[in-house]
């Protein structure tokens, strides 16, 4: 067959001339009208006219085209050349798309017609059209088409002689195999279906080309955008990326492209878009226009990931303005069909699309096309009226019929051969993709490399994946990273791929990615967080220095009571022991001992039976202590003051009486402790809140007996009201003689020990909120019971075992005395002490009892204060 021009115009074209010069801009308006008119549904009579009118018009512009004379014919819509700068309809050749497919198609009808079983005595004819990448420019030329279907009246027509004219009827065409632009074949699309045209597309991808309501005569070969989107979708998300933009070229295939992938990505879930950005056609300056969307995608940095749906012009501009903005390696390219596996977009920018993923519907390789398409020459080829521009661009050279630009590509053109073809019920082919990467380094032939494929669902093998440098571990492409463990993730609204993390403080732990919640009230949050374990318990120990102190005052209490108790039970007969009054004595010693006891007592691991005993003690040992030296206070006062009155011995002053006092007030003691035990049994708790520091991992839980700082202090409340009562006494006795009946000792212990307990209660209450409290209280309390015992002790008893061991001669009896006698002698002795005129020096001279106690020792009355005096000694009933 043989390749003829388009009507009334010659095979070839003028050197220089553009295809699509001429009347370009009156061809725009009348494509635009048509469009309108189409949209606008007018009837189909004025429709008709209108599209005469065009053809006429088309036919006079006579564009280039492929004719080849055939009984059926074919139209044949392909992109030769690129769009053209505005205002000049065609570009550049596209080689590619353009040329390979267009051949293909050549190829594909010579097979046919040489195929004798195949359409027996049939012979399929084209006429093929360059669209060159415009909508508006491909509707003017698929006008061609729909002539043959155009009713002309020509009855008024007449050539310059008269005669009628003879019409060239067109070949009626009865499908057309095209668009490659999905914005190309929606707008042919529209006008052939008003002729029942079918229209099969080879690369239109676009989702609303599946309407068959709107396209019910248009098919395609490939499958549409939303298979391709979900297995875009698909793909960014096994790489575990959640936070990409997208980039889509002006015009229905990207726009619809981008929309797909966001909503499919919407619905999955998990994937968000940082920027969704478009690239304008109609730019002046495209290297401005290019650096500022890339300028506009670092604003995210964290989005590497572009999911892009754009031309091949577009995607080399990108890449381009990548390199001049020193990105290489940082963008991730996720590419459409478009994209595919060519080889042109990536000349001089391949250190820029390393690693880029690319998508293209799965094909196979057509015996026999390679070598054909290999041998054409301009010889052998004349039917393809731009093959010599094609020869150019491919082998850089002039020829002196045409020139154009140079473009460059010497990859296999392939379709699906091999594969059965199918349609499902809105005309699309089904979802089959092959899924490339691009590879630069650590490969002998830098190139695509296939990776995976998608048929419904994704197969990715991310073990031959490389990216920038070779690097084989996947990149990031997240809004946030993940939140270590122990953080929650504060959601940034309206992004849920984007987070802050926070800490979950204090006693919090993470119970899932945006939640905190508060470990229970004896548990603590572990190491990382992500859950919570008990808090320690502690108690006081032994070799806690808290304890050793007390532990060790106590020790030497215990030993020193004993050791006074001893002494005394050794010399219970002798005048010093009697004189002491031996009951109260050793009633006073065992409070003494109970006091030092205690403290071991409050060091004790906590038990119910320790909790009970420590109740029984704590107040107890003191109570016993005051108690006795209350009645002997009490026994002084009463004594002298009942010797002021009269010599008759006031009642109730007898050891049996002192013991029956004593225990009466000890009594008052026990009786409240058994209330206590009866009103609220002793127990043993964990106390979590005392030790519970801003801390976590410094909390501890206090295992101690079920008694609070308010029950210590009424336990002691007893005790030290009969302290305080003593030392009244005691205050109210001063004017005693400092050796009648250890008054002076008593006083001086009372007001130490007074000192002792109003240090005690700032110190114990002050530390109610320490992390320390267990061992501050416990400490305190124990040392003042110590001091208080040791006081006692001390001033009390040792000088009597001093001089019961150390000076025995002093241990003896001298003679006694009536009651009346001691009294008077008393008395009379006290009112002289006072008389600082009488005093020699002027210091009151008071006597020391020689050899007797001096409780039991009462001076006489003085006959003159030069001379020395005799001393009597008490009855031992007194």
């Amino acid at each position: 067959m043989k390749a003829q021009g388009s009507p009334g115009g010659s095979a070839g074209h003028r050197p220089g001339h553009r295809p699509g010069g001429g009347g370009g801009s009156t061809m725009f308006r009348l494509g635009r009208l048509l469009r309108l008119l189409t949209l606008m549904k007018l009837p189909c009579c004025l429709l008709e006219f209108l599209l005469s009118e065009a053809a006429q018009g088309q036919e006079m512009y006579a564009p280039h085209s492929i004719r080849l004379e055939g009984d059926i014919t074919l139209g044949g819509l392909f992109p030769v050349h690129a769009k053209g700068p505005p205002g000049v309809p065609c570009g550049d050749i596209k080689k590619e798309n353009g040329i390979h497919r267009l051949e293909a198609m050549l190829y594909a009808l010579d097979q046919i017609n040489s195929d004798p079983d195949l359409l027996p005595n049939v012979t399929l004819g084209a006429r093929i059209l360059d669209t060159c990448s415009r909508d508006t420019y491909a509707l003017e030329q698929s006008l061609t088409f729909v002539q043959a279907l155009i009713q002309k009246d020509t009855s008024d027509v007449r050539c310059t002689n008269g005669e009628p004219p003879v019409f060239v009827k067109p070949e009626k065409v009865v499908g057309v195999i095209g668009a490659s632009g999905s914005s190309v074949s929606i707008m042919v699309a529209n006008i052939l279906r008003l002729f029942q045209i079918p229209q099969i597309s080879y690369a239109s991808t676009a989702p609303e080309l599946s309407d068959d309501r709107r396209y019910d005569f248009f098919s395609r070969v490939v499958p549409p955008d939303s298979f391709q989107a979900q297995a875009m979708v698909d793909i960014v998300k096994a790489l575990g990326w959640n936070y990409v933009s997208t980039l889509a070229s002006e015009g229905n295939y990207g726009e619809k492209g981008v929309e797909s992938f966001m909503q499919i990505s919407r619905e999955a879930g998990g994937l968000c878009i940082a920027q969704s950005l478009k690239i304008p056609q109609d730019r002046k300056d495209k290297t401005i226009d290019f650096d500022k969307i890339i300028k506009q995608l670092l604003e995210t940095p964290n989005a590497r990931a572009i999911v892009i749906f754009a031309n091949d012009e577009d995607i080399k501009q990108i890449l381009a303005a990548a390199k001049r903005a020193d990105q290489v390696g940082h963008f991730l390219w996720v590419g459409s069909d478009t994209w595919g596996s060519k080889v042109s977009p990536l000349l001089q920018q391949e250190d820029v699309a390393e690693g880029a993923i690319t998508i293209l519907p799965k094909r196979a390789t057509i015996e026999g096309f390679d070598a054909y398409f290999t041998s054409r020459t301009l010889e052998n080829n004349r039917r393809n009226v731009w093959f010599a521009e094609y020869w150019e661009e491919n082998f850089n050279c002039k020829l002196t019929i045409s020139g154009s630009k140079k473009e460059d590509t010497d990859r296999k053109c392939t379709g699906s051969a091999g594969t059965p073809v199918m349609f499902n019920k809105n005309g699309d082919a089904p979802g089959r993709y092959d899924i490339f990467q691009y590879h630069t380094t650590n490969t002998s032939t830098p190139g695509y490399r296939l990776i995976g494929q998608w048929t419904d669902d994704l197969q990715l093998n991310i073990d031959e994946m490389q990216w920038g440098k070779g690097v084989r571990e996947v990149p990031s492409s997240v809004c946030s990273l993940p939140c270590k463990p122990g953080e929650r993730k504060k959601m940034v609204k309206g992004m849920p791929c984007c987070w802050h993390c926070e800490l979950c403080d204090g006693y919090q732990y993470q119970a899932d990615e945006v939640t905190c919640l508060l470990c229970s009230y004896n548990e603590r949050p572990n190491e990382n967080r992500t859950g919570c374990r008990s808090i320690p318990i502690v108690k006081l120990e032994w070799h806690s220095p808290w304890a050793v102190i007390p532990v060790f005052l106590a020790m030497l209490g215990i030993i020193a009571t004993i050791f006074v108790m001893a002494t005394f039970i050794r010399y219970n007969d002798t005048p010093i022991v009697r004189a002491s009054g031996r009951e109260l004595s050793y009633v006073l010693l065992t409070g003494i001992f109970l006091c030092y006891i205690i403290t071991f007592l409050m060091i004790a691991k906590p038990n119910v039976a320790v909790c009970s005993f420590r109740r029984i003690f704590l107040g107890l040992g003191m109570c016993i202590s005051y108690a006795a030296l209350l009645t002997k206070t009490n026994r002084i006062y009463r004594i002298f003051e009942q010797g002021k009155k009269s010599v008759t011995a006031p009642r109730l002053i007898s050891p049996t009486s002192q013991l029956a006092i004593t225990s009466s007030l000890i009594s008052v003691q026990l009786l409240g402790v058994f209330i206590w035990f009866a009103v609220d049994p002793p127990n043993i708790i964990i106390d979590y809140d005392e030790q519970k520091t801003m801390n976590p991992d410094q909390a501890r839980g206090v295992l101690k007996c079920d008694i609070t700082d308010l029950q210590i202090i009424c336990s002691l409340g007893y005790s030290i009201l009969l302290m305080v009562t003593c030392t009244v006494y005691a205050i109210k006795t001063r004017g005693v003689p400092e050796n009648f009946n250890e008054a002076k000792p008593i006083g001086f212990t009372m007001y130490t020990t007074c000192i002792v307990w109003l240090a005690f209660i700032p110190i114990f209450f002050g530390t109610a909120q320490s992390a320390e409290k267990l061992y501050i209280q416990t400490t305190t309390l124990t040392i003042s019971m110590n001091l208080s015992a040791s006081v006692a002790l001390g001033m009390l008893y040792m000088p009597k075992v001093y001089i019961i061991i150390f000076h025995p001669e002093l241990n003896v009896q001298k003679r006694k005395r009536s009651f009346k006698a001691v009294v008077t002698a008393a008395t009379m002795s006290s009112r002289l002490s006072h008389k600082p005129s009488d005093r020699p020096n002027g210091e009151a001279k008071t006597e020391l009892c020689e050899n007797v106690d001096p409780n039991n020792c009462i001076p006489p009355v003085r006959k003159s204060v030069q001379k020395s005096v005799t001393w009597y000694t008490l009855p031992p009933t007194v």
